[in-house]
């Protein structure tokens, strides 16, 4: 009997945790849009080939900062300056977020890059910019143009998904 109970017990934890597995979330959670990378493709170069080139730009360098704002020097949510995340910046690619292509900047802290990324993603037309800041386990988020900040959220994390910042390893520095 004693075995029998173990059994039926264990089933029904078994039933109870695959339950909860598979609940929808509470009503009115805003759930994120899908994303998916672009091939190849030319309009990732639109403002530069490279994170420097994309900042030097005078259609969006000047937005990219202004979104920052304080933060971009060195400020609360982001001491070392967000500035300081886009030394280990990698080449623009495409993202297509909800439907909509954006130009994807991933970058890093080059002396942190496993646990300090940064992610700007550009609307087609530059009207919009986006950008998740991970500091260390927080994540912090900025946002230029007509975009909500809730809205910023959902896009910036699914462009990190969708990129896999986050299963990243860090890159080997030289000395």
């Amino acid at each position: 009997m004693n075995y029998s109970f173990r059994v039926a017990s264990l089933c029904a934890l078994a039933v109870v945790l695959a339950y909860g597995c598979t609940v929808a979330p509470p009503p009115g959670t805003p759930v994120p849009p899908a994303a998916e990378l672009v091939p190849v493709d030319p309009r990732a170069a639109v403002y530069g080939t490279s994170v420097e080139d994309v900042l030097r730009n005078p259609e969006i360098g000047d937005k990219i900062r202004a979104m920052f704002g304080q933060d971009w020097s060195g400020g609360q949510l982001a001491p070392p300056g967000a500035s300081a995340y886009l030394g280990g910046g990698e080449a623009p690619r495409m993202v297509r977020i909800g439907g909509a292509d954006y130009v994807a900047i991933p970058g890093c802290v080059p002396s942190a890059c496993d646990s300090r990324r940064v992610l700007i993603l550009m609307r087609e037309g530059g009207s919009e910019i986006l950008a998740r800041l991970d500091d260390g386990g927080f994540s912090h988020y900025y946002a230029y143009g007509n975009v909500s900040r809730d809205a910023a959220q959902l896009i910036a994390d699914s462009g990190w998904r969708v990129l896999g910042l986050a299963s990243r390893p860090r890159p080997s520095m030289t000395s």
